[in-house]
């Protein structure tokens, strides 16, 4: 991984590539899978769409206003959310974007997604060895009979030895819950949470799945005052070689209930809570860590092809990963349907 301050920064090689358009259900793309262009950020919270081709009168969709840039001279494209795949119900289910996130080094990119909770659905699917032991395996992959409605992946949390982890998929625990860890929660209504876990090992029947990750780092928009930089934290992750600053990724709720995941070059915890709570998060968790594991996701659908593009430079993964076996857990984005959130694993 290159070092802070050396080497061709990374922005410049992100921000130099125009977006190649966007269609109906495609999305243009820069060399890390993000659409840039110098379209004026509208700073606008509702879109309204027309009437659609089948003749209805499409809803009214909420979105996020734009990322306001660290840098007082954004970049063409910073902090401008770009819809990926084609809309649902007159509005956008998954937004992306990126932004500069430190004054004094420009080189550092965070890299965001935004999941509309009324328009997509989160699943929840374990890995070939985590969580170890998993009370259902299942695919370990996104399931070839819901590909047609898929949206993006990313990476699940800290492995279950760092930290007791627990996880519990639709009443079943994978490992046990442990109280005062940060949890991720998917509800059978389509609601999506993180808790301060207090609940006992298992959740209850209202749950579809959980995933924990440590403790929180933000909670009511504050950060985790005991959050610190030490790279061999037991409490934030020990980063490989020791070094302070590393890949991280992590996990948010905003004030609407939708989910923000974001990944991001050389950062502390500390550095990851501040961009979340940047982005919008009210709550937020640490996910996984380190060079190997950071991955998000997005896929186009091409007259039945599924065309997955890795949002963040990723070369120690292929963006084919969770369409194959995966060693570790993982989230899967998907259009809503109708009725209660049901058995992914099935």
């Amino acid at each position: 991984m290159p070092k802070i301050g050396s080497g061709r920064p990374v922005w410049l090689v992100l921000f130099a590539v125009a977006a190649v358009g966007v269609g109906a259900t495609t999305v243009g793309v820069g060399v890390a899978g993000v659409a840039l262009g110098n379209t004026a950020a509208t700073g606008a919270t509702s879109v309204t769409s027309a009437t659609g081709s089948t003749g209805a009168t499409l809803t009214e969709a909420w979105r996020p206003p734009r990322v306001k840039p660290i840098f007082p001279h954004p970049l063409p494209g910073e902090g401008v959310w770009r819809p990926t795949g084609p809309p649902v119900d007159g509005g956008p289910p998954v937004l992306v974007t990126v932004f500069r996130t430190e004054l004094d080094y420009p080189r550092l990119v965070a890299y965001v997604a935004w999941f509309d909770h009324t328009r997509t659905a989160i699943a929840y699917y374990p890995g070939r060895y985590e969580p170890p032991n998993a009370a259902v395996r299942g695919p370990m992959m996104v399931p070839y009979g819901q590909r047609w409605r898929l949206f993006a992946t990313f990476n699940g949390g800290f492995t279950h030895v760092d930290g007791d982890n627990g996880s519990t998929v639709n009443g079943h625990v994978n490992e046990p819950l442990k109280d005062g860890n940060a949890t991720l929660v998917g509800y059978r209504d389509g609601q999506i949470n993180i808790v301060d876990w207090s609940g006992g090992a298992n959740a209850g029947p209202d749950v579809a799945w959980s995933r924990q990750s440590l403790a929180p780092i933000v909670w009511n928009g504050k950060l985790n005052p005991q959050l610190n930089v030490n790279p061999n934290s037991p409490q934030w992750g020990y980063t490989l070689g020791g070094v302070t600053r590393i890949w991280r990724t992590g996990v948010g709720i905003d004030r609407r209930g939708n989910l923000i995941f974001v990944v991001a070059n050389d950062q502390t915890v500390i550095t990851l809570a501040k961009i979340l709570q940047h982005v919008g998060a009210v709550r937020a968790m640490e996910f996984d860590i380190n060079p190997d594991w950071h991955t998000l996701i997005t896929y186009a659908h091409d007259h039945g092809r599924l065309v997955p593009r890795m949002v963040e430079p990723q070369p120690n993964q292929s963006a084919d990963r969770y369409l194959v076996p995966d060693d570790r857990d993982f989230f899967a984005v998907y259009k809503r349907l109708p009725g209660p959130i049901a058995d992914p694993l099935k």
